[in-house]
């Protein structure tokens, strides 16, 4: 059974549960028609899609704004804290969903959390989606959405010392494939990157991908199928914009935090990158995180997203990412049997 295979705890099998009933059946297989009413429709179970994703709109809002992009415009929805004031940190996010699904009701949703959580402010990228539009049309409304940030910054009241790129996926190989622009074409300052199980290297060579080929979340028959979506043709897989591992100078990248799973096809893909962009000596690290399946950083039920989200904050503040870390599960439950210690008071000594 799936369960006894990735021996996953009560709580994960409540959001795999959840996630099949939300999720686009057989992606590989579904019709354009079918997969555009998935990105354009909103969840029609409205329960578990608030369990699931747990918006949060009490203590945070959302502006939406139109971004000028090459020949159209795409939108952004910008998350604030209803109580921040001064400049405040930027994370640019990139959804998921192999550049071809995008439901933005779920990457609200998302976004909303992270803003509340991590404090800084949201921006999620509706980028143009293939096969409709394919390489280099995703990145490059990506790239234009970081921009149009980075030129509104006095506007949006955006520090520009803490503009940072996420994704998770196909999002962050955009937000990998976004910096390098920015890096090489002398644009907006990056100040760091959060990937989670980045798809890095587009030929599927590795061993992770052959291990986890029937993975619930992502197969590796649902990644080919992504990857000849958003192709022009065969040869834009060896393009480093395309796969971020195949670059030839990793130097001058911005300092990044990568979350790996353990259940997840792009494991290897991670480390790859990890590891390349150390054999440039920039600042990097790897925090591979126990039994969990891909994606999962998205799902508030996740026993440790708040772990994640403190450290990413953690990691936005400007502390070195090679002390940012994770509790280890076996660490979580000893902390739950550790009784604080209580100094006694003045008032308690007399």
């Amino acid at each position: 059974m799936l369960m006894d295979r990735y021996k996953l705890s009560s709580a994960t099998e409540k959001i795999l549960y959840l996630y099949d009933k939300l999720a686009l059946k057989d992606v590989s297989s579904a019709a354009p028609e079918d997969i555009d009413l998935y990105n354009r429709s909103g969840n029609k179970d409205k329960r578990a899609f608030k369990k699931l994703y747990r918006p949060d709109t009490r203590h945070v809002y959302m502006e939406t704004y139109i971004i000028p992009v090459e020949e159209g415009n795409i939108t952004g929805y910008l998350f604030k804290k209803k109580d921040s004031a001064g400049l405040q940190g930027l994370i640019v996010y990139y959804h998921a969903g192999g550049f071809t699904l995008g439901n933005m009701e779920n990457c609200k949703a998302v976004c909303s959390g992270l803003c509340m959580e991590t404090g800084a402010m949201v921006l999620a990228v509706d980028y143009r989606l293939s096969p409709a539009f394919k390489f280099p049309v995703p990145l490059s409304d990506c790239y234009n959405a970081l921009v149009w940030a980075w030129e509104g910054v006095k506007y949006l009241k955006i520090d520009p010392n803490r503009m940072f790129l996420m994704g998770s996926c196909a999002g962050g190989n955009l937000a990998i494939s976004v910096a390098k622009r920015a890096r090489d074409e002398k644009g907006p300052t990056v100040s760091g990157m959060i990937l989670e199980d980045p798809l890095t290297d587009c030929r599927l060579r590795t061993e992770s991908i052959e291990r986890e080929r029937d993975n619930p979340i992502l197969s590796k028959k649902d990644l080919s199928f992504y990857i000849s979506c958003y192709a022009r043709e065969p040869r834009d897989i060896l393009n480093p914009l395309f796969s971020p591992l195949l670059a030839l100078d990793f130097s001058r990248m911005p300092p990044t935090l990568i979350f790996s799973s353990e259940y997840s096809p792009l494991t290897d893909d991670a480390e790859l990158y990890a590891r390349a962009l150390a054999s440039a000596d920039t600042p990097v690290h790897l925090i591979p995180v126990e039994r969990k399946l891909h994606g999962f950083m998205q799902y508030p039920l996740w026993d440790r997203y708040k772990d994640e989200l403190a450290a990413i904050s953690v990691f936005m503040n400007g502390k070195p990412v090679q002390n940012v870390n994770l509790l280890t599960p076996r660490q979580r439950r000893r902390l739950k049997h550790v009784k604080p210690v209580v100094e006694p008071s003045a008032d308690d000594a007399l």
